[in-house]
């Protein structure tokens, strides 16, 4: 039962206006927000993170077809449905695998310089003879 009167009526406008049922909105709904989630986790390409799909309906191709293409590219068979000393194991071997040292060489290969995107995205020509008009302030950091 929902008791949301928010909620409640936008399930109803949903439902009058685009005939979307309401538990298809609460299923995209919820699977929105635990993409986000995993997002949450992995915010550049140097890091890395564990989200593990504790809910047995992600086992549903049909629930876990709606995720997004980047979660779904690591979401293979052979991590479907594991019992939790098997899930631990395969958190062992990812967590020793990350530990290692960063192959520098390797990620500079990755990762663009403020050179190549300032390249990639030129800054507008602009005006200075109006003080005070506009502008806009980049900073580099070296720190990875």
């Amino acid at each position: 039962v929902i008791r949301s009167h928010v909620l409640r009526a936008r399930l109803e406008y949903l439902q009058t206006h685009y005939q979307i049922r309401e538990q298809d909105f609460l299923n995209f709904d919820a699977l929105r927000q635990a993409s986000q989630c995993v997002g949450r986790v992995i915010r550049s390409k140097t890091d890395y993170g564990l989200m593990i799909f504790a809910d047995s309906r992600y086992n549903r191709h049909d629930k876990r077809s709606k995720l997004p293409k980047w979660i779904l590219q690591f979401l293979h068979d052979q991590y479907l449905n594991l019992s939790t000393d098997m899930a631990l194991q395969h958190v062992k071997h990812f967590l020793r695998l990350m530990a290692q040292p960063i192959d520098q060489v390797a990620l500079q290969s990755v990762l663009l310089t403020l050179e190549e995107v300032n390249m990639m995205n030129p800054l507008p020509i602009q005006d200075t003879s109006v003080p005070g008009e506009g502008g806009a302030m980049v900073t580099e950091s070296t720190e990875v």
